[in-house]
């Protein structure tokens, strides 16, 4: 029986992670195609951390219009059936176990915990037949998505950072710990300057009386870049939960050549940046009347 080499699953991510921003279509910078949500699970829960981005990313390539992703034996399960020759994407999760280790000169035995990253194949519903029509969908109406709701709105300026206007560009200042944005009326749409509002929410996250984010000497010259990386997948992942339009920041195209440098010397590092954007999202979010409750229950 030959044994197959177990996938480099982080080597795939990456590598398909730098093909589309070679391309000018990294995830982040435009999650909206027919899809206009994060990707769901069978059961209607969505992904998180990587498994966004790389998802909307394979199917942004491959022609995916429907949100759902689930593995083989799920479809079956589901009444379905994967088209003969389809193949499978990763979805990665992470477990741990706990390994002893005993001092060759004492004997004393420590436990330590050791987490590592597994995966499973999944399939889009667009390679399946036979599901219930709800893992269909039909694709959304353009002239819908970028609605901005009073609800999504009043989360938005609810939460507790100093947002101050004026001047014609966008940026979050650590020293002041305030987000300055230009005025609403500068921008093409209201939808607009709270997308881009959601970009700058996303650096504050990272001060040190918030999530504490900081990257040590990994990225050394490139970790403001890196943090671009990180408010970048924050303000995807908030444009796909609150429909609105995933502006591109002024400056992106200035981190295009860093971005490709880190992800190109570090295969876990697009990983890293999904799971800090994650943990910016969970913040952000706690400020939102509608999750309260949920987000609560989560913790």
């Amino acid at each position: 029986m030959t044994r197959h080499p177990k996938p480099d699953v982080a080597q795939v991510i990456t590598d398909l992670i730098l093909e589309k921003i070679a391309a000018g279509t990294a995830p982040w910078l435009k999650p909206w195609s027919a899809n206009s949500t994060r990707p769901l699970r069978h059961n209607g829960i969505s992904y998180s951390g990587i498994n966004t981005f790389y998802l909307w990313a394979v199917a942004e390539s491959r022609g995916y219009t429907s949100p759902y992703w689930m593995t083989f034996r799920q479809a079956l399960e589901l009444g379905g059936h994967v088209r003969k020759g389809e193949s499978g994407s990763f979805s990665v999760f992470y477990s741990s176990a706990r390994k002893t280790d005993t001092d060759r000169v004492t004997g004393e035995a420590t436990e330590r915990t050791i987490r590592f990253m597994k995966w499973n194949h999944v399939f889009n519903a667009s390679q399946i037949d036979g599901l219930p029509g709800h893992y269909y969908p039909e694709p959304p109406d353009p002239a819908a998505i970028g609605e901005l709701s009073a609800g999504v709105r009043h989360f938005l300026e609810a939460i507790p950072i100093r947002v101050v206007h004026g001047g014609d560009s966008a940026h979050y200042s650590p020293g002041t710990d305030t987000v300055t944005l230009p005025h609403p009326q500068a921008f093409c749409s209201i939808e607009a300057y709270f997308s881009t509002r959601c970009h700058e929410l996303g650096h504050a996250t990272g001060s040190a009386k918030r999530l504490n984010r900081q990257f040590g000497k990994r990225f050394g010259d490139d970790a403001y870049a890196f943090e671009e990386i990180v408010a970048s997948l924050t303000q995807a992942t908030l444009c796909a939960e609150y429909g609105l339009p995933n502006e591109l920041h002024d400056s992106h195209a200035s981190y295009i050549h860093h971005w490709m440098k880190i992800l190109r010397g570090d295969k876990t590092a697009i990983l890293h940046a999904a799971a800090k954007a994650e943990q910016a999202v969970k913040w952000l979010r706690q400020f939102d009347p509608a999750l309260a409750g949920e987000l609560k229950e989560a913790a």
